[in-house]
């Protein structure tokens, strides 16, 4: 079991940065991977970064790619959406999940969820 709590949310201008956290508890967290997702309203959950149990292998689509870092710190049980250049279409719930490897940006896919924290990029 395990439970996931994201932090780190707020209201940034475009251009800006912003870094959410996911801590988890859990003596088996090192053991999961780890995405994120994004929910604007009237939109569909969709995914936004992966990082594998051992912080080596990170997934990407490509809208973020060169923007979004996804980092790990197991000894703390804590996973990281390092977010820059931000724009007005980065605004959405953000939420992160867990699950046993293989990689998926298949939401569906993921056995834990945090509550989400709101993201607004304003221009």
């Amino acid at each position: 079991q395990v439970q996931l709590v994201e932090s780190g949310g707020g209201l940034v201008q475009a251009g800006g940065s912003l870094k959410l956290s996911c801590a988890a508890s859990g003596r088996t967290f090192s053991t999961y991977g780890v995405g994120w997702f994004r929910q604007a309203p009237g939109k569909e959950r969709e995914f936004v970064a992966y990082i594998g149990m051992n912080g080596i292998s990170t997934f990407y689509p490509d809208f973020v790619k060169g923007r979004f870092t996804i980092s790990r710190d197991n000894a703390n049980n804590t996973v990281y959406l390092q977010m820059n250049s931000l724009n007005p279409e980065d605004t959405a719930v953000y939420y992160c999940a867990a699950k046993y490897p293989p990689y998926t940006k298949d939401s569906r896919r993921y056995d834990y969820w945090g509550q989400g924290t709101q993201v607004t990029v304003s221009s």
